[in-house]
């Protein structure tokens, strides 16, 4: 996996709550866990832009409901820093889902993407609406 370029302030822990900013019929996801953490033993394991993450699907379409689901976080309301200076934040903490080879489920993201996911997983930007 390619590295980012962005300091990223991982505020998004397990419980919290995110918008899924695609079309395959979620719409609230809850984070269960980091997908391949490292870290002390029993610490909470922080999640930030362009992570993935293992989620719950709280509401949306019945076909995933109570599902567990692969997403990857797109949006952070916690401001990050990039390497000119400039700090970019979002309104909301959203995510979209993909499958275990990380390609999108859906066929396109509402609202913007952060350049560090697409930096990260090229095949993402294929179906983003708006890159920040």
């Amino acid at each position: 996996m390619k590295g980012i370029t962005t300091n990223i302030s991982k505020t998004l822990v397990p419980g919290s709550i995110l918008t899924c900013a695609d079309n395959s019929g979620a719409k609230t996801l809850m984070i269960i866990n980091k997908i391949g953490k490292s870290g002390a033993h029993k610490r909470m394991a922080s999640n930030g832009i362009g992570d993935i993450v293992l989620a719950s699907v709280k509401s949306g379409s019945p076909q995933y409901i109570k599902k567990k689901v692969r997403a990857v976080i797109i949006r952070q309301r916690q401001p990050i820093r990039r390497a000119n200076g400039m700090r970019i934040r979002f309104e909301d903490n959203a995510a979209i889902l993909i499958n275990d080879t990380n390609l999108p489920i859906a066929t396109e993201v509402k609202g913007a993407m952060a350049r560090e996911v697409v930096e990260r997983y090229i095949k993402l930007a294929g179906i983003a609406s708006r890159v920040v």
